[in-house]
């Protein structure tokens, strides 16, 4: 395992990579991940300066294609965080519209949105996979691994919320 550190508008980012791969983006907040940062070799890899250069585009309101990533998970998660890639820069998504657009594809009747929550929060590469463009029914901020005041921020610099 290899990271990398990138200064971001938000603060410190740690990226974290199989050597191939982009594994982790954890923002300033995000504790719950540290562990997994402890023995990693800190190295620049080419991963790394992509996943940068990437950040560098997306603060200044630019998107290009995705760095590779490697998402880890159950297929249940990995159905969710694919369904938040397509959720266009700007623009957001409810927990119950993730569930209804996953049960569409599962034909099934229902999934619970509180399921998608859950995998949503296990999203392990914030920002380029966008779980902060998940919002409540209400359409309030909830739930949000880097904490509400950074989502709303992420949101708002996106233009994607009042």
């Amino acid at each position: 395992m290899y990271k990398s550190f990138y200064d971001s508008p938000l603060g410190r980012i740690t990226l974290l990579s199989d050597g191939e791969f982009l594994t982790h983006l954890l923002l300033p907040g995000q504790e719950r991940y540290l562990s997994q940062t402890m023995g990693a070799e800190e190295k620049e890899l080419e991963i790394f300066s992509c996943t940068k250069n990437w950040l560098d585009n997306y603060f200044q309101g630019k998107i290009l294609s995705l760095p590779p990533i490697s998402l880890k998970g159950t297929s249940f998660q990995k159905e969710v965080w694919n369904l938040l890639l397509e959720i266009p820069y700007g623009r957001y998504r409810t927990y119950g519209e993730i569930a209804s657009k996953l049960a569409a594809i599962r034909k099934v009747p229902r999934i619970s949105a509180q399921a998608v929550g859950g995998a949503i929060s296990r999203n392990p590469i914030s920002i380029i996979v966008p779980c902060h463009r998940v919002i409540g029914a209400n359409k309030k901020l909830v739930g949000y691994q880097g904490g509400i005041l950074l989502k709303e921020k992420l949101l708002r610099m996106e233009g994607g919320y009042p």
